[in-house]
């Protein structure tokens, strides 16, 4: 045997990291507090787990707004295609779906934490659960071991740190790494909620809430007016706010803005014009034009919005839709283009699905994710100041460190 390797955490990160170590010929303990591993794996992708993403190296630099060059080693290393011939090779099946979002063919998050519990038994990997970490032991900046809860001292060479952010802490992420990267001297980038549903000031969200639409575009602008992003696909309105994918990719996008100032731009009909949907909008007047202005909009919205957009439009909902004038439809028109909500905040940091901010990546060597403060400490996954958006981005950034620091634990 090489070294005596100790991995803290059984996540996505430290799963990888502990396989690859053992790989080498190392003695490799992965300890983990929960009692079984990838807790926060089986609540992935609504349980489907959203593994990688097949984009090519670039875009998934492109979908880390958080220090996604420091990235450049691991992705090269241990690429998105590498992970997917890997878990095949385990017997796991994949299937690409939109937007290039890798499934299990099986749609079930238990057989990608099963498979990977057969990767640490065919690695002979020691797998500690229930079991916590005190503290990491060194001397002279140099690992010499760990100290568990009870006070026992664990003796090792090699110490990789993977206990993931503080997002979901019922999943065991409770920001214990960061306490211990700290205690050695690292420097902790302040925690925030990255990916994460957002706050209205608008009240009539709740009688939204449940309301999933599909194919919408969104835009959000500052204070000023002026563009931060843009996005389509699927959102959720929620009793607080919004939600749903669009929605928390946007999310990471206002973090600088203390999502203070914000609106956001619902387009409900984003394939048409202006002129294509007042056409539209006539069409269904004409077919309607007997009817009450609220009877009137059931081919063009879905039920559960007509009330909100009637109200929003000040338009009398009891109004025969041929008395409607030009003007009240053209406002019409310019309301379902430009549906606004102005962002109040953000849910907290327990109901996000990735942390930014965590150990500087100023401070980890890149390429083989080893501290540069103290000699034989190693950090993979979450834990590090490293974000992504959604659409397997963050799981791919996690097997890819972990693998990267579990093949230089020699």
């Amino acid at each position: 045997m090489k070294n005596k390797v100790i991995v803290i955490g059984a996540g996505p990160a430290g799963i990888m990291a502990a396989g690859k170590a053992a790989e080498n010929d190392n003695n490799v303990i992965l300890i983990e507090k929960n009692n079984k591993i990838g807790r926060k794996i089986l609540i992935s992708g609504k349980g489907r787990c959203n593994i990688t993403n097949n984009t090519d190296i670039d875009g998934l630099i492109e979908n880390t707004p958080g220090n996604g060059c420091f990235l450049y080693s691991a992705f090269y290393t241990f690429s998105n295609t590498d992970l997917i011939d890997f878990l095949n090779k385990y017997g796991l099946k994949t299937k690409v779906e939109r937007g290039g979002r890798v499934f299990p063919v099986s749609d079930k998050a238990k057989d990608v934490v099963d498979t990977l519990h057969n990767f640490l038994k065919n690695k002979k990997v020691n797998l500690w659960l229930n079991t916590s970490i005190e503290k990491i032991l060194t001397d002279d900046k140099k690992i010499t071991g760990v100290m568990l809860k009870s006070g026992e001292k664990v003796s090792c060479d090699k110490v990789i740190l993977a206990t993931g952010g503080a997002s979901y802490p019922g999943t065991g992420s409770t920001g214990d790494g960061y306490k211990m990267a700290k205690a050695l001297g690292h420097t902790i980038v302040p925690l925030k909620p990255s990916l994460v549903p957002l706050i209205t000031n608008e009240k009539w969200v709740k009688d939204l809430q449940g309301l999933s639409l599909k194919n919408v575009s969104i835009t959000l602008l500052n204070n000023k007016g002026k563009k931060i992003y843009s996005d389509f696909g699927e959102m959720l309105f929620t009793h607080f706010g919004v939600s749903g994918p669009i929605i928390l990719s946007a999310s990471r996008h206002i973090l600088d803005y203390h999502y203070k100032g914000i609106k956001l731009l619902i387009d409900l009909k984003p394939a048409l014009t202006e002129e294509k949907l007042d056409e539209r909008i006539q069409r269904d007047f004409l077919k309607f034009s007997r009817k009450q202005f609220k009877n009137a909009l059931d081919d063009l919205l879905p039920q559960k919005l007509i009330s909100v957009v009637i109200e929003l439009s000040k338009i009398d909902a009891t109004k025969s839709v041929n008395q409607i004038t030009k003007e009240e439809r053209m406002y019409l028109v310019k309301l379902l283009k430009n549906l606004t909500l102005s962002i109040n905040g953000a849910r907290p940091l327990e109901e996000a699905i990735v942390t930014a901010g965590g150990v500087s990546v100023d401070e980890i060597n890149p390429s083989t994710m080893e501290s540069k403060l103290i000699k034989g400490l190693f950090f993979a996954g979450e834990i590090i100041d490293l974000d992504a958006y959604t659409g397997g981005f963050n799981l791919t950034i996690a097997f890819s460190t972990g693998y990267l620091a579990g093949m230089n634990c020699n």
